[in-house]
């Protein structure tokens, strides 16, 4: 039994000794062994990768390719379609100018008929006032004859009467018994009624030409409003095809 544990001694002593001894070429061994197993992961792991890579620039060039062949292709394309781009917006330019050349003369036509409105107006006004005047006077003048005269040599309306005989294309011998009438001369005479007649018939023609008058303003200021009317939806449509096109020539010049 004694020899037993001495012998177990002895080999434990002598086990321990030559691991001892080997210790160090052992470590190295297994530092080389690790370090093999690192460098063949790593390897694998960059085989894995270029393999990747070398999959990935045989599909990229194969696609760089086509996308290279397809825009080759679509170049005499691209020029037609930008030579047509070209052509039009030089177009719309040139219709944009000729839109506000039209739009300026439309305006001016407004204004020149604006004018023209007022100065018509103003020549019927005043057309209109001396008639309606001439008129009344004419009216007042027949009513006083008709009446036996009284005292409508000395009126204002007698007055207006024997200027507007003096301005009026009338026969002389009709002239001559209306200032004799109208001046108080004794050569007139009330009963034969030449008057009378004179004045009725000068105040149909004058009603007559008030009428006319009335009648042709009338129309003026309706072939006027018409005429603005019409220009100013033409301003308008114009204003807006001018913008529409400024608009299509920023999105044609990009």
């Amino acid at each position: 039994m004694v020899r037993l544990a001495l012998v177990a001694l002895v080999a434990s002593a002598t086990a321990e000794r030559e691991m001892t001894t080997a210790n160090p070429i052992r470590k190295v061994v297994n530092m080389l062994e690790a370090l093999k197993g690192k460098v063949e992961a790593e390897g694998e792991k960059e085989k894995e990768l270029f393999d990747k890579y070398m999959c990935y620039c045989k599909n990229a060039g194969g696609t760089l390719a086509k996308s290279i062949a397809d825009a080759e292709a679509k170049g005499p394309q691209l020029t037609a379609e930008i030579e047509e781009a070209t052509g039009k917006l030089a177009q719309l330019k040139e219709d944009v100018k000729a839109h506000q050349q039209d739009r300026a003369a439309a305006k001016e036509a407004m204004a020149e008929a604006t004018s023209l409105r007022g100065k018509e107006k103003a020549a019927f006004d005043t057309f209109e006032s001396e008639t309606k005047t001439n008129v009344a006077a004419m009216g007042k003048a027949t009513a006083a004859i008709e009446k036996g005269m009284g005292g409508f040599l000395q009126t204002s309306a007698a007055s207006t009467l024997k200027k507007l005989v003096g301005k009026l294309d009338m026969q002389d011998a009709d002239r001559q018994d209306m200032m004799a009438f109208l001046s108080g001369s004794t050569e007139y005479s009330p009963a034969s009624g030449e008057i009378i007649g004179i004045l009725k018939t000068m105040h149909d023609e004058m009603s007559k030409d008030l009428a006319d008058g009335q009648a042709t303003e009338k129309a003026a200021v309706t072939a006027f409003e018409e005429l603005m009317a019409a220009k100013k939806k033409e301003v308008s449509a114009l204003s807006k095809m001018i913008e529409a096109k400024l608009t299509r020539i920023v999105d044609v010049g990009v």
